[in-house]
């Protein structure tokens, strides 16, 4: 069963336009999972699916930009997060300065709007933490980023159904 057939299950009783904000705001299906959840299960138009989604995915930005850097330095007081966060930002900085330092800001949107896996919203505000990018620079970057990703997926899942109604249809 995947990931968004199982949320589509435990979202049954909510509302379509809220189970869609919900989806698209956890971090293992973002509007990646929202958008063909809403066209293709809730038959929603893609305007709507969009919107709805983008939202959704919008909506943890803001908290975890202002406490991703309090609840880190909280965990660092304990040695095992101490020792998994030193691992962490050396082992990012060591494989994407080089891309941040070059494209700047870009890099991130860039980053955020790409619709892969661990790409995405929830990962670039912890790209931006772990580069120490401020908030008012931040923010706009992952937005832009989550609103050309609903762009892409939107896209993708109206000419994936098209082609299915296709087939089917011959």
């Amino acid at each position: 069963m995947s990931v968004e057939n199982l949320l589509v299950e435990m979202l049954v009783s909510v509302p379509h336009w809220l189970a869609v904000l919900l989806i698209g705001a956890i971090p293992v299906s973002e509007l990646r999972g929202a958008i063909p959840v809403a066209m293709g299960i809730y038959h929603m138009e893609p305007l709507e699916a969009y919107f709805l989604s983008v939202l959704g995915n919008l909506l943890p930005v803001i908290p975890l930009l202002l406490f991703l850097e309090p609840v880190s330095n909280y965990l660092r007081r304990y040695r095992i997060f101490d020792i998994f966060f030193t691992w962490l930002f050396s082992r990012t900085r060591r494989n994407h300065t080089e891309n941040f330092e070059k494209y700047g800001l870009l890099a991130l949107t860039l980053f955020v709007a790409i619709p892969l896996p661990v790409t995405g919203a929830w990962t670039g505000c912890a790209a931006a933490f772990v580069f120490g990018i401020k908030f008012r620079n931040s923010f706009p970057a992952i937005a832009a980023g989550i609103l050309i990703a609903g762009i892409i997926v939107t896209a993708v899942t109206m000419t994936g159904m098209s082609l299915f109604e296709l087939i089917l249809g011959a």
